[in-house]
């Protein structure tokens, strides 16, 4: 069978860079109208993607007067676009460090029921600081913390979905009898972290449970995924780093006894596209244009726990001695080591680094014509580097018109994309099992 091309949208603020929300090619709509989630989902669907993806932050961020980064919250949205779309794929971000897993089986279950099996968890641990202070915290929760309690989190959550048999609902009027008794059962999980007795008060859904996404990329995340993982998203900034990721992802997957296609490894491509690649650099220079370099600078001191970077001039190269050791860092660590391995390869000034980052805050960001952009996402997909992307178009909706228009028509010649759905959930779409019922 031909191996095919995967395709997750991802909807972030009006584009991913971080000039989109005030650029005048992007959605007049307000971030918190849901036609804005409705119109994109429909327009990735109308392109045949897998799925559309909604990330999160559980706090305001410092930038949040000057910059578009709120919206609605990610699992409240997947309810609408559950009846709003007939066969896309619905994900979205929820934490295992602030949320209880008997709150989230039930809200994942019951979007799977309402979208007829499309739903999926991208598993996050929680890592900022102003978070943790929303949550009755007092600063950052560990890095080895937040993956301790995850672990947990995972075994609770997968017993509540696995709570009920697949035929366990009988419905018979006439004799009086809803469900089977003996087709549902407790799961009584006394942990460290979490007490839950279950069943969860609601059928398995016809995926079983959520396809998990996950995007950690630090070692232990890495290792989380390989246990957990059905898709991964992952920053990589160039194909070398991307195909070492994979290389090794796909091993450890291996070392936990799956099998290699069930864990799809989706590199985050942040495209931005023009009749010709001229024109596609015109553009990049126009949006960065539109960026205030100390947000930048704020939003790196985030990246790195609250470092301070405000000593840096904006115009000077900058060294790996400039940053502390990812390994020290309790945020978002993955992030925090492609930063630091493109100021050790490349030697930016602290200004290009911001312009960089504003693209799609670490994620591979390009220009060029369609065929450019199809013969890069070839070459990473055969190549080893991917098996398939998260695109994050730069601007909403434009960008992502001109890749539907413009892109995926030169995959499908190609023969590595889809032509049409053929099947209708996630799990289908993905090409996933179906968890077997502990029934």
């Amino acid at each position: 069978m031909t191996r095919r091309m995967h395709l997750n949208l991802f909807i972030q603020s009006r584009g991913h860079h971080e000039a989109s929300w005030r650029h005048p090619a992007s959605s007049p709509l307000a971030l918190t109208d849901i036609r804005y989630y409705q119109d994109l989902a429909r327009r990735a669907e109308a392109g045949l993607f897998d799925s559309i993806f909604l990330a999160d932050q559980l706090a305001m961020g410092e930038d949040g007067a000057a910059a578009g980064r709120t919206w609605l919250e990610p699992i409240t949205v997947l309810a609408a676009l559950s009846v709003s779309t007939t066969r896309i794929g619905l994900i979205a971000t929820a934490s295992t460090t602030y949320t209880e897993p008997f709150n989230l089986a039930r809200q994942f279950a019951s979007i799977d029921h309402m979208s007829g099996g499309r739903v999926g968890w991208n598993i996050v641990t929680s890592w900022a600081a102003a978070a943790a202070r929303n949550y009755g915290g007092d600063g950052q929760v560990s890095h080895a913390d937040r993956y301790a309690r995850g672990e947990e989190f995972m075994t609770v959550v997968k017993a509540l979905w696995d709570s009920w048999a697949d035929d366990a609902i009988v419905d018979d009027r006439a004799k009086g009898l809803y469900a089977r008794a003996d087709r549902i059962r407790s799961v009584n999980h006394r942990g460290e972290h979490y007490k839950v007795a279950g069943p969860l008060n609601m059928p398995r859904g016809p995926q079983g449970r959520p396809v998990f996404v996950q995007a950690g990329s630090s070692d232990t995340g890495r290792r989380f995924a390989a246990r957990h993982a059905e898709a991964i998203f992952t920053a990589q900034m160039e194909k070398a780093t991307a195909q070492a990721f994979y290389a090794d992802l796909k091993a450890l997957v291996v070392a936990e006894g799956r099998p290699l296609d069930q864990a799809l490894i989706l590199p985050g491509l942040s495209p931005l596209i023009a009749p010709t690649e001229a024109e596609a650099r015109r553009m990049a220079h126009e949006l960065n244009d539109l960026t205030d370099p100390e947000i930048g600078r704020k939003r790196l001191s985030g990246r790195f726990g609250g470092h301070d970077f405000s000593h840096l001039p904006l115009d000077k190269p900058l060294s790996v001695e400039d940053f502390p050791d990812p390994g020290t860092v309790e945020a978002a660590r993955s992030r925090t080591e492609v930063i630091v391995g493109l100021v050790r390869r490349e030697t930016p000034t602290l200004r290009q680094l911001l312009a960089y980052l504003a693209g799609a805050r670490g994620h591979y960001v390009t220009a060029g014509t369609p065929e450019q952009i199809a013969d890069l996402m070839v070459e990473w997909f055969k190549d080893a580097a991917a098996d398939g992307f998260n695109v994050m178009p730069p601007l909403l909706p434009s960008m992502l018109d001109v890749f539907v228009a413009e892109v995926i028509p030169i995959l499908q010649r190609r023969g590595l994309f889809r032509t049409a759905y053929e099947g209708q959930t996630l799990r289908d779409h993905y090409g996933l099992a179906r968890p077997a019922s502990a029934f």
